[in-house]
């Protein structure tokens, strides 16, 4: 299914970054990096694996601290913010993991209820079981609310982690590689979930992907890590229209539709 067209506010930056940097004892990973994400934007992080993807969303989650640079996310500095305002920041932040991070002891319902719980305490069982219905019913998986993970195919599990980021109803979405080892039916599911939220919950999302396919379908603009730099960004065209070199073994070794 082609991308329905979103419009973002490009009048409003929910995540800014200056100047990033970020090294790993002698290993550089990012080397300057500058960014904006809109509001209402998806946007695609592409690049090889290894080149940084991963840390730029940490960083901007504080699940890692930068050396250097400014990184200013939904109106906190990362670089003054203390414990307490982190803890509300990252309740407004969905972090959807490679490996969707779904606890096995658990079933559907139980891995959904123990954000929503320890986030928000006053919630009554109504109210709870009403918000899971609700996030299950969107991702389309209302009839695994009773099932253990194990019971659950690769692209289920995925969806279920998308919506226990939901329950929370987070302004902003961190996909890891949202696709990775999914087959290409699955992947087609994935993506038109991701544009289903970007419009049903009004998220920001950042994509890290590199599967061009996933960054096709779901991109209101791309841009692409390169040496621990932004080199390219724009639309999907705009960006692989280049003679660099990098850019077209990149695209030689995907196969996009």
């Amino acid at each position: 299914m082609e991308k329905v067209k979103f419009i973002p506010d490009t009048n409003k930056s929910v995540i800014t970054i200056k100047n990033l940097k970020k090294s790993f004892g002698d290993l550089e990973v990012l080397r300057g990096v500058d960014l904006n994400l809109y509001q209402g934007e998806n946007l695609v992080v592409l690049g090889r694996s290894g080149t940084g993807k991963s840390v730029l969303i940490k960083v901007i989650s504080g699940l890692l601290k930068k050396d250097s640079g400014y990184v200013h996310v939904l109106g906190y500095d990362m670089e003054k913010i203390v414990p307490k305002e982190l803890q509300y920041l990252r309740r407004k932040i969905g972090f959807s993991f490679q490996n969707s991070a779904l606890y096995d002891s658990m079933t559907v319902r139980e891995n959904l209820e123990f954000p929503l719980v320890r986030n928000r305490r006053n919630l009554t069982r109504k109210e709870i079981n009403l918000a899971v219905e609700d996030v299950l019913e969107g991702v389309g998986l209302l009839q695994t609310i009773n099932q253990m993970p194990s019971e659950l195919s690769g692209g289920q599990r995925k969806r279920i982690g998308i919506a226990r980021t939901l329950i929370l109803r987070p302004e902003v979405m961190l996909y890891d590689e949202p696709t990775a080892g999914l087959d290409p039916i699955t992947c087609i599911d994935i993506n038109n979930l991701i544009n289903e939220v970007q419009t049903t919950y009004n998220t920001s999302s950042i994509i890290i992907t590199h599967d061009l396919t996933c960054a096709k379908a779901t991109g209101d603009r791309i841009v692409m890590l390169l040496e621990g730099q932004f080199q390219r960004q724009g639309s999907f065209d705009e960006v692989f229209n280049t003679d660099d070199e990098r850019v077209k073994t990149f695209y030689d070794y995907n196969f996009v539709k």
